[in-house]
Formats: C-alpha cells, structure tokens, sequence
C-alpha cells in the first residue's frame, strides 16, 4: 500500500512541474511581446531623432550655400564636410545608421537637379506610433509603414508657393 501511495504522490508531483513549466513559457512569451513592443517603440523614437538631424542637416547646407542660391547636397557626405566653403563646415556629425535596418543607407527624396532633399528609412515595418507628431512631423499621421516617414527640407519660399 506504501507503493501506491508513493507512485499517485510522483504523479502529482509531474503534474504540477508540467504546470509550473506552461505557466513559465506563457510568462516568457509575454515578456517577448512587452520586449518587442519596447523595442519597436525605442527604434522609432531614434529614426525620429535621426530624421530631424538628417533635416536640419539639409537646411543648414541650403541655406549656407555661397551666392545665397540655395543649393541641395548631391550626396549625403556633403553634409559631413562642406567643400563649398572655404573653411570647413560640417552639417553633420556623420552619416547614422538607420535603426530599424541597422544600415548607413536610406532612401533619398530627391531634390532639383538630381540633389538630395531629404531621407526616409528602407523599412517596411508598421510604426506603432501613429499620432500626437511634432509640428514638422503631421504628415506622418497613420502612415502604413515607416518608410513613408520622410524627413526633407522644404525651404521657406518653396512652401509659401504651395
């Protein structure tokens, strides 16, 4: 009689780690959800920053362009060193690696004359984030995918036109 009890006792005891391992792994894949979720919105969060800079970059290499003619960079390492000039000027810092690619390469808007205007990522993930942008940023309300958040420069006499 021992012996029975002992084996029903063992059975239970397989029961419960059986259990106890079903409710880790439910647990496990939640956290992976959170971590992804957390991931994605950091990424964003950082292409945002990185758009900004990209922008502002081409705003500064416009509107300091010798003659006042207000020119666009042909490429993106025009930015980095500013050979118009004749002491050097860096728009940017460098060239920053897209997150959500992990690439230094992105896809050009294209400006007059075959220059460069402004950048978006090659991404075709759906942004999480899809309101409450800063003033600059409105059109990237509801966009389908993170590369339809484009960062370009549009002068001011440009704008006023439209």
């Amino acid at each position: 009689m021992c012996r029975v009890v002992l084996r029903r006792a063992a059975g239970f005891t397989y029961l419960a780690v059986l259990f106890a391992v079903a409710i880790m792994g439910a647990v496990l894949a939640a956290t992976a959800v959170v971590w992804h979720t957390m991931d994605q919105r950091d990424k964003e969060q950082e292409l945002l920053f990185i758009g900004h800079e990209f922008r502002s970059a081409i705003a500064s290499y416009h509107q300091r362009t010798p003659g006042g003619d207000g020119q666009f960079p042909k490429k993106l390492d025009e930015l980095l060193e500013d050979k118009r000039q004749p002491a050097l000027v860096r728009h940017l810092r460098k060239v920053y690696v897209d997150p959500f690619t992990g690439r230094a390469e992105w896809g050009l808007i294209p400006g007059p004359g075959g220059t460069i205007a402004g950048v978006h990522s090659l991404s075709d993930r759906t942004p999480i984030k899809s309101g409450n942008f800063a003033a600059l940023d409105t059109g990237f309300a509801g966009a389908a995918m993170v590369s339809d958040w484009k960062f370009a420069y549009v002068p001011p006499s440009a704008a006023a036109a439209k």
